[in-house]
């Protein structure tokens, strides 16, 4: 009997543990200093290249649009 209270008593704190993890993932303590790991050193030229490639293809589509929408204005309207 004492032993199995005993397994009991170590499983309830083994889920206390757990649900304490668990809570700490969902909110980081304010009191721990290294909450965020530090950053990855990034190569800012693939990052920018990226960056450009993006605002390239964005200008692009604009323009297709701006092209399409050009067209339409300039086709004589369907007289109903």
């Amino acid at each position: 009997a004492m032993a199995s209270c005993g397994r009991h008593s170590t499983q309830a704190r083994e889920d206390e543990q757990r649900r304490d993890e668990r809570g700490e993932q969902h909110a980081p303590a304010p009191q721990s200093p290294t909450v965020l790991p530090p950053p990855p050193p990034v190569d800012y030229g693939v990052f920018m290249q990226g960056l450009v490639q993006a605002m390239q293809t964005q200008a692009q589509t604009q323009a297709a649009l701006q092209a399409q929408l050009q067209a339409q204005a300039q086709a004589p309207a369907p007289v109903p």
